[in-house]
């Protein structure tokens, strides 16, 4: 038996069942032989359909405000026109390509951890805490990390190897499966996002409400954590750029019915997908180019004040060297517009479209073409991505991330969803839970660079070319359909 810590617990084992074996194989088919009766928790009644229609309820109430300009329900009651958008996006799973797997040989007061962990000294401080010994008698030595996007910042499955090499006296090799992964990871957080536009007569935006609602990764940590953080409150909510008069931005509450982590970008796919969105179903509504009215939005060249938000997460830089910058993200768009040609003739039955997003201090944009067939066959045809980040070494390391940015942003799109009913994950391996493979790829994925002063400071890489993908991909398969899709994973929604 493994020792377990009630939840919320940080990243300490749950509890439960090991077999031990001289092989992998072994141990598997040890465990399929078990007759296990599980206690299933306080959670145990977990329906992601029903908690989907709980969150939505909260999104259509007043929540708690975290940024207020001007007078939002004024605006919206005298606008001419309101556009209401409301967006879901489900849980996501790591899906790492190699499950989690740690060794450990833990004698007496020393433990020696080998894993892929991505936060070697959060390991050490966890396992030296757990076996309560001195830290400096543990070692962590850090193996290939076999893909991560934040689940092996979370070392849990190093903590269950330590544990159990204390009890047995050994050294000991715990691998998760593929099933299990799913099943027990700390997944990237449900979210309803819903946004109220107000337009005057000109079809000019002069009020903007977004209420987002989403369980907290505090839950993980604390109990009764059911608001945002500060650094979840500034990926994309508090932080939207645009000229708008009268903007509010609230977070209902939610408590989080299963473990949260750390996911690439984190908060701001949601906020990215909901915000770029609305974008393109303004620019429907008012009969004008989706470039275009994003330009408008984002209005002059100018840095942020945002003297209403408390405790602004500026992803721990500096605000006065890493200021939101207007002009950058207003550049990034004529760029990839320059560079990806927007507004190119396109095949009938093909759309474009278009998105952008500041995160990790970076800016971001990204058209994307697509062809949905009568059948709803996807096909993503050309993927245009630029960014300003800022003073860069090296461009083809760039470039790579951001090609597979296109890619795990069309996985998450397409297939994207970890689903809970009576309090257990539904998936279990890419049989019921797909990544795109190459067949699905884009056929042309472009990287543009946007140059800048070289006295501009450094910015991030790895993150920000998720978040505008599925708005952008979204905006695309609206252009070529005339189908709105609100909700991810978008997979059989083309087919109906």
């Amino acid at each position: 038996e493994v020792k377990g810590w009630p939840w919320p617990s940080k990243f300490q084992p749950l509890g439960g069942v090991a077999v031990i074996a001289r092989n992998t194989g072994a141990a598997i088919k040890g465990r399929d032989v078990l007759k296990v009766e599980w206690d299933d928790g306080a959670n145990a009644s977990y329906d992601s359909v029903a908690y989907r229609a709980e969150l939505e309820a909260a999104a259509r109430q007043p929540g708690l405000v975290v940024r207020e300009e001007g007078d939002v329900e004024a605006a919206l009651k005298s606008a001419d026109k309101v556009i209401t958008g409301e967006y879901y996006l489900p849980h996501f799973a790591h899906a790492s390509m190699e499950p989690p797997v740690a060794v450990a040989d833990v004698k007496g007061d020393k433990a020696e951890i080998w894993a892929p962990v991505q936060s070697p000294g959060g390991t050490h401080e966890d396992v030296a805490k757990t076996l309560q010994i001195p830290p400096e008698n543990v070692t962590v030595n850090v193996t290939l990390l076999g893909g991560g996007f934040g689940r092996k910042s979370k070392c849990d499955f190093a903590l269950e190897a330590a544990l159990l090499s204390k009890t047995l006296g050994a050294p000991v090799k715990v691998q998760w499966t593929r099933d299990d992964d799913l099943h027990h990871d700390f997944l990237h957080t449900v979210s309803v996002e819903r946004i109220e536009a107000g337009l005057d007569k000109s079809g000019k935006v002069v009020a903007w409400r977004h209420r987002s609602v989403a369980p907290t990764i505090l839950s993980t940590f604390a109990a009764g954590a059911d608001h945002a953080a500060p650094f979840e409150l500034g990926m994309g909510l508090v932080d939207m750029p645009f000229e708008i008069a009268n903007i509010q931005c609230e977070n209902p509450a939610a408590k989080a019915m299963t473990r949260i982590g750390w996911f690439r970008s984190v908060s701001n796919i949601p906020r990215a997908f909901a915000v770029q969105s609305m974008v393109g179903e303004i620019a429907h509504a008012t009969g004008r180019d989706q470039k275009d009215t994003l330009l408008d939005l984002i209005g002059t060249p100018r840095v942020l004040k945002l003297a209403s938000v408390k405790d602004l997460w500026n992803y721990g830089e500096p605000y006065e060297s890493y200021p939101i910058d207007t002009g950058r993200l207003r550049r990034v768009v004529e760029f990839v517009a320059e560079k990806g040609n927007w507004g190119r003739s396109v095949p009938k039955g093909h759309g474009l479209g278009i998105a952008a997003h500041r995160s990790f201090v970076s800016y971001i944009a990204t058209i994307v073409e697509v062809s949905v067939d009568d059948k709803g066959k996807l096909v993503v045809h050309q993927v245009d991505t630029a960014i300003d980040c800022g003073t860069f070494v090296n461009p083809e390391r760039i470039a790579s991330q951001l090609e597979g940015a296109a890619i795990m942003g069309l996985s998450l799109a397409k297939y994207g969803e970890i689903s809970f009913k009576n309090g257990r994950v539904q998936q279990r391996n890419f049989d019921d839970h797909p990544v795109v493979r190459i067949d699905e790829a884009p056929l042309v994925t472009n990287v543009h660079i946007v140059p800048v002063d070289p006295d501009t400071p450094p910015s991030g890489v790895g993150e920000p070319g998720v978040p505008p993908f599925a708005p952008a991909l979204a905006n695309a398969i609206f252009a070529a359909t005339g189908k709105r899709l609100r909700a991810l994973p978008i997979g059989n929604q083309l087919a109906t």
